[in-house]
C-alpha cells in the first residue's frame, strides 16, 4: 500500500452548532455518526428502490473493469430504466448486459437538462424524497445539489476533487474512501481535476514515483454514516458492496465565485480559471526564449508563485 494512512476522525451525535463552530473551520474530512437521515437507511433496499424509484430513464456508466478511469474513458455511457439499473447493479453476474456478464454500473444522477439543471434527488426522484433528510448543517440558500449515486459491488471511482463542500451520505451498503490533502496535489499526477494514478493501493511507483509522498487519509462508511469532504480534498471511492449514496453539495463561498455554467459542481472557480489562462499565456511567451533562459525564468516564476501565493497557515 502506498504511503502511510491516517484514519479520518469519527464523531457521534454532533449538533449543528458543534459542527459549524468547532469542526467545520478545520477544513478536514470527518465522519459523522448518528445523524437523523430519515427512513432511507432501512427502507432503501433493492426491492424497495426498484418498485418505488420508478422507471425513469437514467444515464449510467458501464465498465468492464472495476477501476474506472475518467481520463482514458474506460467505460461507456448507456441508459436504463431506474428500476432495471437497481436490479442489475445489485447483481454479481448479469443475464442481460451491454459489455460483459460481470460489467459494473455507476449512476451519478443528473438534472432534467444537465446543461442547465443541477441534480436534486428531491426533483428527479420525488417518490423517494420523503425517505431522506439532509443534515441541516448549512443554510438552505447555500444548497447547490443532491446527487443520487448507485454503484455495483467492487466498483472504484477515480481520484478527483470538487470545488464545493459536500456531505457523502452512505444510505445503504459499505464504501471505503481514501482522501488526499489539497496540499499534496503535486504528488498526484493530475490531469485537470483527476489523478492519473488509478491503483492507489498498489501504484506503479516507477511511473508515478512522487505518489508515495502523498499523505493518505482513509475511512470505511457503513449505512447511516456521513462523510464531510471539504472542497479541494481529493477522494477515491470504492464500493465494497452494492450501495446507495447521496452527495449533498453546498456553496461555502459567495455565489459569484463559482462558474455560472457549472451544473456538476466541479468547474474551477472563475478567478482560478482566469489565473490559469494568464499562466498559459505567460508560458507561451517563455517559449520564445532559448532553453537555458526559459528554464531559468521558469524557475524564478515558480519561486515567485510560492512566495506570493502559497499559504503558510496549512500543514
Amino acid at each position: 500500500m502506498a504511503g502511510h494512512g491516517f484514519p479520518v476522525p469519527r464523531f457521534e451525535g454532533v449538533s449543528q452548532e458543534q459542527f459549524i463552530e468547532h469542526l467545520y473551520p478545520q477544513r478536514k474530512p470527518l465522519v459523522l455518526e448518528g445523524i437523523d437521515l430519515g427512513a432511507c437507511t432501512s427502507k432503501w433496499t433493492v426491492d424497495y428502490l426498484s418498485q418505488v424509484g420508478g422507471r425513469k430513464e437514467v444515464k449510467i456508466h458501464v465498465a468492464a473493469v472495476a477501476q474506472m478511469d475518467f481520463i482514458s474513458k474506460n467505460f461507456v455511457y448507456r441508459t436504463l430504466p431506474f428500476d432495471k439499473l437497481v436490479l442489475r447493479a445489485a447483481e454479481e453476474k448479469h443475464t442481460e448486459f451491454f459489455i460483459s456478464e460481470d460489467e459494473k454500473y455507476y449512476l451519478r444522477s443528473l438534472g432534467e437538462d444537465p446543461r442547465k439543471d443541477v441534480a436534486d434527488i428531491r426533483k428527479q426522484f420525488p417518490l423517494l424524497e420523503g425517505d431522506i433528510k439532509f443534515p441541516k448543517f448549512f443554510k438552505e440558500e447555500q444548497f447547490f445539489s443532491s446527487v443520487f449515486r448507485i454503484s455495483s459491488p467492487g466498483l472504484q471511482l477515480w481520484t478527483h476533487y470538487d470545488v464545493m463542500d459536500n456531505f457523502l451520505i452512505q444510505v445503504t451498503g459499505k464504501k471505503r474512501v481514501v482522501l488526499f490533502s489539497p496540499r499534496d496535489a503535486q504528488y498526484l499526477y493530475l490531469s485537470g481535476s483527476k489523478s492519473e494514478v488509478l491503483n492507489i493501493d498498489n501504484p506503479d511507483l516507477a511511473k508515478y514515483p512522487l505518489f508515495s509522498k502523498a499523505r493518505r487519509y482513509e475511512c470505511s462508511l457503513k449505512a447511516g454514516d456521513v462523510l464531510f469532504i471539504p472542497a479541494l480534498w481529493f477522494h477515491n471511492v470504492i464500493s465494497e458492496e452494492f450501495g446507495v449514496g447521496v452527495n449533498v453539495f453546498w456553496k461555502h463561498l459567495p455565489s459569484e465565485c463559482y462558474d455560472k455554467t457549472d451544473t456538476y459542481g466541479n468547474k474551477d472557480l472563475t478567478a482560478a480559471s482566469r489565473a490559469v489562462q494568464i499562466l498559459d499565456r505567460a508560458l507561451k511567451t517563455l517559449g520564445e526564449l532559448p532553453e537555458e533562459y526559459r528554464d531559468f525564468y521558469a524557475r524564478r516564476m515558480v519561486l515567485h508563485i510560492q512566495d506570493k501565493a502559497y499559504s503558510k497557515n496549512f500543514e
